[in-house]
């Protein structure tokens, strides 16, 4: 069984690293300047710009 790899505001990370924002109907275009976040394992999920923005790991 593998990781969540979407995560919604208030939600805790699953391990160290760098976070960012996306929208969850807009992948193939993206979204212009997201909110970045570095997050330990275990810290929540800081608000997002939007009800339609979900967090995903940045890859390293």
């Amino acid at each position: 069984m593998g990781e969540f790899t979407i995560f919604n505001q208030g939600d805790r990370a699953p391990n160290d690293g760098t976070y960012i924002e996306t929208g969850v109907n807009s992948y193939h275009m993206g979204i212009q300047h997201p909110k970045k976040v570095q997050l330990h394992k275990g810290e929540r999920f800081p608000e997002n710009t939007n009800h339609e923005r979900k967090w995903i790991r940045m890859p390293k």
